[in-house]
């Protein structure tokens, strides 16, 4: 089949590298310049499987309605104006309340997990077909406690995730800090820590990028720098796609609109998935949540960590990638801004910064602009659904497929979400528990 892919994040190289592995032909439209230059650019870098626990949970009403006094909070909402787009939050809030309970949070779990596994033995073959570098740690993940509340209920989390088969160990201080002696400066604020062997963490950009090139090599066509501007619909079934190359500098006349005819299209445009969509008459519950991440460069090897991990207390992951830190998190829902200049923004981002000067002083060079450093603060959209289950299967429009709603779990479910959209796109179902959308 001739298929068009609509967005080239993770989601969206995953779901063309698997579509041409089935030898569909295989178009992929994106308005960056290049693969992975949006959601997917600066992410945590962590594989989540194990520490993939929905947003929405029974104490999450009332300590969202706590930190919203809080520029630093990990999960904020900002109200939008109701009267007009802003409503959509609104909406998608309703639905995200509705989930706040211990039977819809472990059925979420359940789906999560599944999808994570499958996933993860995908990125594996990927890996090994194509032999793509992408400062890979197989070092699995650590998850810090400095409240013992946090910690006890850490333990309640553990044993939900054995269920589905995740083997995520609770640990004390001292073995915490023997899997990751890096710790040890801020030990006496540790109270213990969870542990799983299995997950690992990379760079997702880095490994996006790469297997675009691979896709190329395989003959999937690129329109970078191209917009979409429609999808052309008759009769229930898609038809097409008009794209038009931005303008570049230096053009006296605006680019000419290209009509792209296709068998089947996949919409995977993360957060703007939805508003595209819904053109066409499709309804789906992705809004964006801004998240934030700052790169240091290391400066003392031996001080930093070789495990990623994850501060409970500021809910913010931290992952070495070569000889830099990624330290990423929060949540941010209030609509599509990305400004990292706003009063707001930069408390956030020097949180980041000042967090992993507590926990690793030293590691690295933290100071902010305004201290005479030079850190890389960045800010995505995550395209999140009430539940943090992404969407993946068939739209009620024949021919057009969705990829996209994966909230922080991008790089953990990216390769096992692209290839099974190609298996479901190629008639056959993934062996999966996972329960795909048929919109």
């Amino acid at each position: 089949m001739n298929i068009i892919v609509l967005g080239a994040g993770i989601i969206g190289i995953s779901t063309a590298w698997h579509l041409a592995e089935r030898g569909h032909q295989v178009t992929v439209v994106e308005r960056q310049s290049g693969a992975a230059l949006e959601t997917s650019f600066a992410n945590a870098g962590q594989i989540s499987v194990s520490y993939c626990e929905p947003w929405a949970n029974r104490e999450a009403p009332l300590k969202a309605l706590k930190w919203m006094l809080s520029k630093e909070a990990p999960l904020l909402f900002r109200p939008q104006n109701p009267f007009g787009p802003g409503w959509r939050q609104y909406a998608w809030g309703l639905q995200f309340l509705a989930n706040c309970n211990d039977a819809a949070f472990e059925r979420n779990v359940q789906q999560l997990v599944a999808l994570g596994e499958y996933s993860h033995a995908a990125l594996k073959e990927v890996v090994a077909a194509t032999g793509i570098d992408y400062q890979r740690l197989q070092n699995g993940i650590a998850h810090y406690y400095s409240d013992q509340h946090s910690f006890e209920s850490a333990a309640e989390a553990a044993a939900l995730m054995g269920k589905y088969g995740v083997d995520r160990k609770v640990v004390s201080r001292d073995e915490l800090l023997r899997i990751e002696p890096s710790l040890k400066n801020y030990g006496a604020h540790i109270v213990g820590g969870t542990y799983t062997a299995t997950d690992e963490s990379g760079d997702a950009c880095t490994f996006t990028q790469a297997l675009a090139e691979r896709c190329a090599a395989r003959g999937v066509q690129f329109l970078y720098g191209h917009s979409v501007e429609r999808l052309n619909v008759a009769g229930g079934v898609v038809q097409s796609v008009v794209a038009r190359a931005l303008p570049q500098a230096g053009d006296t006349l605006a680019p000419a609109a290209q009509v792209l005819r296709a068998d089947q299209v996949v919409v995977a445009c993360g957060s703007f998935t939805a508003p595209l969509l819904r053109s066409v008459g499709v309804d789906v519950p992705i809004y964006p949540g801004k998240g934030y991440s700052a790169t240091f460069k290391i400066l003392n090897a031996d001080a930093a960590p070789k495990v990623s991990t994850i501060d409970d207390a500021k809910k913010i992951a931290i992952t070495r990638l070569g000889d830099q830190i990624r330290v990423a998190g929060t949540i941010e829902v209030g609509g599509y801004d990305l400004t990292l200049d706003s009063p707001l923004a930069l408390a956030r981002c020097h949180m980041l910064a000042r967090r992993v000067e507590e926990v690793w002083p030293g590691m690295c060079d933290t100071r902010t602009a305004e201290e005479g450093g030079n850190p890389h603060f960045w800010a995505g959209l995550r395209p999140a659904t009430p539940t943090n289950i992404p969407l993946i299967g068939q739209t009620k429009v024949r021919g057009l497929w969705v990829n996209a709603g994966h909230g922080t779990l991008g790089w953990t479910h990216g390769a096992g979400s692209g290839k099974a959209l190609a298996e479901a796109m190629s008639g056959r179902a993934p062996d999966m528990a996972f329960a795909m959308y048929w919109g």
